[in-house]
C-alpha cells in the first residue's frame, strides 16, 4: 500500500498495479492492435490499386503511428486513466495525488511507451527494470509523466456499514435525528466504509470532524466518554433502523423523528474520542471495553 494525498489533504491508501497484472493489461492492448492493424492493412491494401506506393506507404506509417501511439493516448484520455486492457485486469493510470490524469499525462506515457519501451527498442526491459526498482511500479512514461498505475479492484471486507454499540442503543433510540441532512449522514457512511483506507491521522481528523458535525444536529447529547466512531455508528444504525421501519409501517419520516418508546439517555457533556486506528472493537455489555 502506498500513501496519496488528495486535492482535500485526504490521505488515502491505494494499491499500486503489480507487474504480473500490467503485462496481461498490456498483452490485451497489444492483442486488440494487431486486430486494428490487420483491419486498417486490408483497407490500404484494398486501396492501393489506385493508388502510388508513396501514398501506400504514406497510409501505412500513419496507420502504424494511430494505432500504437495514438491508441493508448486515446483511451488514457477519454476513459480517464484507462485502456481496454487496464478495465479488463481493473487498473487505471492516475497522477502521483491520486487525481484523474488529463491529455498532457496521456500524452507523455504514450509517447515514451511507444518510442522508447516498446518490444523492438528496448524490447521491454527498460520499463520492466524501472518498474522493479520503484516502490510504486512505475515505468519511464511514469516516471516523467508523473503518473502511476493502481488497482482498483481490492477485496473489502464484507458486513454491515454501521452496526448499533449496545452501550448506546438507548441514546440512539431517544435522538432526533429530523436536523441530520442526507448529505452529512453519506459522509458519515462512505467514512464508516473507507475508514481502513484512510491513514491513521486521516482518520482521527475527518472522524473527529464529522463526529462534531453530528451532534451539532442531533439531540440529546451522547453519554460521557462515548468513542467518536461509536457515536457515528449509532447514529447511522439507527437512522437505518427507523426508514426500515417507516418503509414497512407506510409512515411519514416526521413520525419516527422521536420515537415515543425510547428511554431518554443521560445527557451529560460529550468526551468524544478520536476513531480507532483499526476496526471497530467488540464493545462489553458494561461500557466501552477494547480487548487487550
Amino acid at each position: 500500500m502506498s500513501y496519496f494525498v488528495t486535492g482535500e489533504a485526504v490521505a488515502l491508501d491505494l494499491r499500486p498495479a503489480g507487474l504480473a497484472s500490467r503485462i496481461v493489461a498490456g498483452l490485451i492492448d497489444v492483442a486488440i492492435q494487431v486486430i486494428l492493424g490487420i483491419s486498417l492493412f486490408a483497407l490500404i491494401s484494398a486501396a492501393a490499386a489506385s493508388s502510388s506506393d508513396a501514398a501506400s506507404s504514406a497510409y501505412a506509417l500513419a496507420g502504424y503511428v494511430l494505432i500504437l501511439f495514438g491508441y493508448p493516448v486515446v483511451f488514457e484520455t477519454l476513459l480517464r486513466g484507462r485502456t481496454p486492457g487496464k478495465m479488463a485486469m481493473g487498473l487505471r493510470v492516475v497522477r502521483d495525488d491520486a487525481g484523474p490524469i488529463s491529455f498532457r499525462q496521456a500524452l507523455v506515457r504514450g509517447l515514451l511507451g511507444t518510442f522508447v519501451e516498446r518490444p523492438g527498442f528496448t524490447s521491454g526491459s527498460a520499463a520492466i527494470i524501472c518498474s522493479l526498482v520503484s516502490d510504486k511500479g512505475k515505468r519511464i512514461g511514469d516516471v516523467l509523466a508523473g503518473t502511476m498505475v493502481i488497482q482498483e479492484r481490492v477485496p473489502r471486507q464484507s458486513g454491515p456499514v454501521a452496526l448499533m454499540p449496545p452501550p448506546l442503543a438507548a441514546w440512539a433510540a431517544s435522538l432526533d435525528l429530523l436536523g441530520l441532512p442526507d448529505e452529512l449522514a453519506l459522509s458519515v457512511r462512505t467514512f464508516l466504509s473507507r475508514r481502513s483506507d484512510l491513514t491513521e491521522a486521516a482518520r482521527a481528523d475527518l472522524g473527529n470532524r464529522l463526529t462534531a458535525a453530528v451532534l451539532a444536529v442531533v439531540t440529546p447529547a451522547p453519554p460521557d466518554g462515548a468513542p467518536g466512531w461509536a457515536i457515528l455508528s449509532a447514529v447511522l444504525a439507527e437512522r437505518r433502523r427507523r426508514e426500515e421501519l417507516r418503509l414497512a409501517s407506510n409512515l411519514p419520516a416526521a413520525r419516527l423523528a422521536a420515537p415515543a418508546f425510547a428511554q431518554a439517555a443521560p445527557a451529560a457533556p460529550s468526551g468524544v474520542a478520536s476513531p480507532p486506528t483499526g476496526e471497530p472493537p467488540a464493545l462489553g455489555p458494561g461500557g466501552f471495553v477494547r480487548p487487550g
